[in-house]
This record gives structure tokens, C-alpha cells and sequence, in this order.
């Protein structure tokens, strides 16, 4: 009898043993989602907080080099490593230049992101006379520029035709958008800081027409110049 009663305490032993498995087994794969899901969204928020950003353009005002439904990446560290939350530079790479289109937090509003083109760097003296910008006294080039309306205002009654001389503060930058007569930029609200600055825009990755509800596929890949 005692033989026989340990082999039962045996059998049943195994079979504890047998059960458990499938459980522990599930244990161990939950683990392994759990960590990979973890490890995906931590890599998300460091490229996102220094590598690259996505954004959608919402406006005209940097047509035709960028059009309503663009989405474009932003190459966030290309101006330094920045505090996440604070944007203060860490480690300053280089500082924007003339003609590089930039992704900023909007002066008047934090809450919102802006799109336009550096014109004016610091030291820069900028004035606009009759539409045709001038930089240090010397007209600009400034082929990017798109007009649509022929009418002149003097600076008395707005400053998007005539506008300044100013000159670049230390640390920040004169930005306007390529669609100078529809664009709300540095000639109204003024200057950009460089801690508000996001990034430089990089790639056009998708593109749809609201309007034909269609992609834009010519554009999709287009490097922002």
C-alpha cells in the first residue's frame, strides 16, 4: 500500500506540474509583448523628441514650395540636441541660415507650430521695398518667393509690401513664407528665437488634395527647399 500511495502522490504531482506550464508559459509571453510594446514607445519619444518630427501643413502660406494637405518630416536635431518640454539646446550643432525652411513654436501662441523660410539671420539688416526683399542693403535672391496679387500697400497701412529697415537681433531670426502676399510672418509679429525653433523641414513623405480627395503622388518624396 505505501508503494502504491506514493505513486499516486507522483501522478498527481506531474500533473500540478503540467498545468502550471501553459500558465507560466503565458506569463512569460505577456512579458515579452509588454517589454517590446514599452521598448517601441520609448524609441518612439526619443526619435520624436531628437531625431525627427511629423507634421501636417495646414495653410498656404508656403505655397508653392509646400501645399495644404503636405505632411512632411522634420529633422529636429540637425540645429542641436535639445531638453525635451523646455527645448533649450544641449548641444548646439549649427544655427539656421538663409533659405532653410524651419518648423518654430509661433511667439505669439506656444500652442502652436509655424512654417516658413529664414530670410534674415542675426546682424542681418532686412527691409522690403515694394514687395522685393532686400538683405544688408542688397537686393536678395529670392527665387522661392510667389506673388499673386499686384496691388502695393504702403507701410502705413500694412507692412507686407514695404516694410523695415530692421536689423537681426542676437539669437534670432527673420522668417517669412513663400506666399508673400497670404503669408502671417516675422513683417507682422517678428522675430523667431532660436530656442523656439523645432527643426528643419526635410521630406514631403505624403500628400493628399482635399479638394480632388486624392493623393498628390508627384509629390510624395520631394525634399523641402
Amino acid at each position: 500500500m505505501a508503494w502504491i500511495f506514493s505513486k499516486r502522490n507522483d501522478l498527481v504531482g506531474s500533473r500540478a506540474q503540467a498545468q502550471s506550464r501553459p500558465t507560466e508559459k503565458t506569463k512569460g509571453l505577456f512579458r515579452e509583448y509588454a517589454e517590446a510594446i514599452i521598448l517601441a514607445v520609448v524609441l518612439a519619444l526619443f526619435i520624436r523628441a531628437f531625431v525627427v518630427q511629423a507634421f501636417k501643413i495646414p495653410s498656404a502660406s508656403m505655397y508653392p514650395t509646400l501645399r495644404i494637405g503636405d505632411h512632411i518630416l522634420v529633422i529636429k536635431s540637425i540645429y542641436g540636441l535639445r531638453m525635451p518640454f523646455t527645448n533649450s539646446v544641449l548641444i548646439p550643432v549649427k544655427k539656421p541660415e538663409r533659405g532653410d525652411v524651419i518648423v518654430f513654436i509661433y511667439p505669439v501662441d506656444p500652442d502652436k507650430d509655424f512654417i516658413k523660410r529664414v530670410v534674415g539671420t542675426p546682424g542681418d539688416i532686412v527691409e522690403i521695398r515694394n514687395k522685393k526683399l532686400y538683405i544688408n542693403n542688397k537686393p536678395a535672391p529670392d527665387q522661392e518667393a510667389f506673388y499673386d496679387d499686384s496691388s502695393v500697400y504702403p507701410i502705413m497701412v500694412k507692412p507686407r509690401d514695404n516694410f523695415g529697415p530692421v536689423t537681426v537681433p542676437p539669437n534670432k531670426f527673420f522668417v517669412m513664407g513663400d506666399n508673400r502676399d497670404h503669408s502671417y510672418d516675422s513683417r507682422f509679429w517678428g522675430f523667431v528665437d532660436m530656442e523656439e525653433i523645432l527643426g528643419k523641414a526635410f521630406i514631403i513623405y505624403w500628400s493628399w488634395d482635399s479638394n480632388r480627395d486624392r493623393p498628390r503622388w508627384d509629390r510624395i518624396g520631394d525634399l523641402v527647399r
